[in-house]
């Protein structure tokens, strides 16, 4: 099989506009860098597939870029253990790099993610920083989810943020490169022993919280995760879902979101912690809510949060019988 050093994979649900965007991005990455790159879009039954194919075969683009349809929707970790799967088939890459079609690469931002890895052979995920549309930066890496920043999350008081400043999940990070628990997927550079040893995504997440579990089995077997800002990617997020779409007012969140939240929980901590996670949740966005309605504030917290987020508990007996616990990882 032929080698190149980076396996790109883009998981696509209606959004073939934007994957040839991203696909142009790699491609000047491409001519202009000294990796060499291969790449795997994978149209997770939307009907993508014909429209990315067709932009493939128009700029020759098929010498690198192959597009697979997967057989179901089966979410974001489906997805690209799909496209992990058929490009360890075609390449041996040293890396492999999951991307979210609503992202535009910057000059640099791959070579910028396996110069760290190459040069810190400790760490085996890294990612960068991304960059809105209005050409602001996000600068954020994250912190695994807890029961005390779920708590001081939702009640939003100065106090208790200072006091749980060290547990809060997001990270506003600088220009220097950082160890932190997890980077976000829609950006990961991932160095192929990891996926070798700890397997592929877990799906038994839909979307949202795979990516933190993922980081989560690497640090469990002794590899670092870091965030190295020299890596820049435009994302424009929320294109598909609209849940993480960014300067709108907040939108009920889908039962999925709960689902993958409770699963993390249990995965990494068991059942009795999950059901305290929830509980200091629901009573910090109790009292979080209690306080901006004195104060004359608008709500900040998705519609009927903590009315979701109860019925998802493991509290219930239900749901304890519908969560089998169980990891759902390929191997390749």
């Amino acid at each position: 099989m032929p080698e190149v050093d980076v396996l790109i994979v883009i998981v696509s649900w209606k959004s073939a506009a934007l994957a040839i965007d991203c696909l142009r991005s790699i491609e000047r990455e491409r001519i202009e860098r000294k990796l060499s790159l291969g790449c795997v879009v994978v149209d997770n039954a939307s009907g993508d597939a014909p429209a990315i194919a067709a932009a493939v075969e128009a700029h020759g683009w098929g010498r690198w870029a192959k597009v697979f349809t997967a057989e179901r929707n089966g979410g974001f970790a489906y997805g690209n253990n799909v496209g992990i799967r058929e490009g360890l088939g075609r390449w041996t890459p040293r890396y492999v790099h999951l991307l979210n079609p609503d992202t535009v690469l910057r000059a640099g931002a791959i070579d910028a993610l396996t110069d760290f890895l190459d040069a810190h052979a400790e760490a085996g995920i890294a990612g960068g920083i991304f960059e809105n549309a209005d050409e602001s930066l996000w600068s954020i890496a994250f912190r695994f989810p807890n029961a005390a920043a779920e708590f001081a999350h939702g009640i939003e008081l100065g106090l208790f943020e200072r006091t749980f400043r060290k547990s809060r999940m997001a990270m506003e990070m600088g220009q220097d490169a950082a160890p932190v628990d997890w980077v976000s997927g829609a950006s990961m550079m991932i160095r192929r022993s990891v996926i070798d040893e700890i397997g592929g995504l877990d799906e038994g997440f839909f979307l949202y919280f795979e990516e933190t579990e993922f980081c989560h089995r690497a640090k469990q077997v002794g590899y670092a995760v870091w965030y190295v800002p020299q890596s820049r990617v435009m994302h424009i997020a929320g294109q598909s879902t609209k849940v993480t779409e960014r300067n709108v007012a907040p939108r009920r969140l889908p039962a999925y979101w709960f689902d993958s939240r409770r699963r993390y929980f249990l995965l990494t901590h068991g059942t009795a912690y999950s059901i305290a996670a929830d509980v200091l949740s629901a009573v910090g966005c109790g009292l979080g809510s209690l306080k901006r309605r004195l104060l004359g504030r608008p709500p900040t917290r998705a519609p009927r949060f903590v009315r979701d987020l109860m019925a998802k508990s493991l509290l219930w007996p239900r749901n304890r019988r519908a969560e089998q616990g169980v990891r759902v990882v390929p191997r390749f």
